[in-house]
């Protein structure tokens, strides 16, 4: 008589599960998996930036960032140095900064990374002939260090990162560094932007070789550039929703979706899924966006999605967490600026134990968080989303 494993059919149910998710994202987002990845989490700024700083500090040959928020602070002032100190060095160091996000960044800063040699380029300037292009931001957030090692998610570079947020004035992020294959996938999103300012690609963008395998993750990397009618975030998005069996938790600081993928979470739902959103609270850094996005939770809600709000400080955490086993991150947004009109990078990852930590991560916010019911909001709100509505792709 055989004696039958009985963890087998749950670690077959398990390993069908992830390789359906696996599917889901190559066939509808076209991004294949690239194995043998490590990927670490790192939640707010205490955490973020020391392992930021010291990538930076282990540079021998290349720096590679762009960013759409660099505002000011300690961390906008030790950056800039750290980053023209390698320049020195004569590390390769390039830089692209979003010409809208950081206006506010001191002058002098700029200066010191010019005159230490790092090529130094504004993204579209605010100003410019292309007056078409003008709302299209790059709002990625990519730190490329010798090819091999990569950082993404939701930071910026300013003071309000700082910290462990603990306070009202420290936000609540999350970012991710990377290291193994997948941090071409971060390169091509980087050389993206940076052709966009006007350089080719040149030979030493060839000449780097693959990165070594780092880990046991399978990592998908969207260059998620806006096109009319075509985002590869979002299909991603609308893959994963499809793809739901059990679970969605989204983790958005601005969320405003298309309304493919409205329908797609409230038909989640009705088929049994347990779709729970987690949305910045008092502390939101745009109140518009905060008015446009319960407006369009009411009808999410009314089908028995919860919708809850952080209440410490202002969440601008990005995440989305399928059955347990999926989940996409990186700097998109739950809403149609980022998926219409802003680039973007978006990172598919299929692992139980990553993603398991996200979740962890979700419910800690949760703790923090309050239940809302949208119906509720009063009649005022309503009538200004109403008068939002032409305006409805900028939120």
């Amino acid at each position: 008589m055989t004696m039958t494993d009985p963890a087998a059919p749950d670690t077959e149910d398990k390993d069908s599960t992830a390789e359906r998710l696996r599917v889901a994202v190559e066939s509808i987002a076209g991004a294949p998996f690239a194995a043998g990845n490590d990927v670490t989490v790192l939640c707010n700024g205490d955490e973020i930036f020391p392992s930021m700083m010291e990538a930076i500090g282990s540079a021998r040959t290349s720096i590679d960032f762009v960013t759409f928020v660099y505002w000011t602070g300690t961390v906008a002032r030790d950056f800039a140095h750290a980053l023209a100190e390698k320049a020195r060095d004569g590390v390769r160091v390039r830089v692209v900064l979003d010409a809208f996000g950081s206006q506010d960044m001191d002058n002098g800063l700029l200066e010191e990374l010019r005159a230490a040699g790092a090529i130094v380029e504004r993204f579209r300037p605010i100003v410019r002939w292309k007056v078409w292009e003008s709302d299209h931001r790059t709002h990625r957030k990519i730190l490329i260090v010798d090819d091999c090692v990569g950082f993404t998610g939701g930071v910026g570079i300013a003071s309000e990162w700082e910290g462990t947020a603990a306070t009202s004035d420290e936000w609540r992020d999350t970012h991710f560094r990377i290291e193994g294959p997948a941090v071409l996938g971060l390169k091509a999103a980087f050389l993206s932007d940076w052709r966009d300012c006007g350089h080719p690609i040149g030979r030493e963008d060839i000449d780097i070789g693959r990165p070594p395998a780092a880990g046991d993750i399978g990592v998908a990397v969207l260059d998620a550039s806006a096109h009319i009618g075509f985002n590869p975030a979002e299909r991603l998005l609308e893959a994963l929703v499809a793809a739901a069996d059990e679970q969605i938790l989204i983790q958005t600081p601005y969320f405003n979706p298309p309304d493919g993928l409205i329908e797609g979470l409230i038909a989640a739902r009705r088929r049994g899924v347990d779709v729970k959103i987690l949305l910045p609270g008092p502390h939101i850094d745009k109140r518009i966006s905060e008015v446009v996005a319960l407006n369009r939770c009411r009808k999410l809600a009314a089908d028995g999605i919860q919708v809850w709000q952080y209440q410490p400080t202002m969440m601008h955490v990005k995440a989305v967490m399928v059955d347990g086993r999926a989940a996409m991150v990186g700097s998109v947004n739950f809403n149609r600026r980022s998926v219409e009109k802003d680039e973007e990078v978006a990172i598919g990852i299929v692992d139980e134990r990553f993603t398991s930590q996200l979740i962890e991560d979700f419910e800690a916010d949760l703790t923090r968080s309050k239940l809302v019911q949208p119906d509720g909001e009063p009649l005022w709100r309503r009538l200004l989303a109403v008068l939002l509505y032409p305006i409805r792709r900028e939120f």
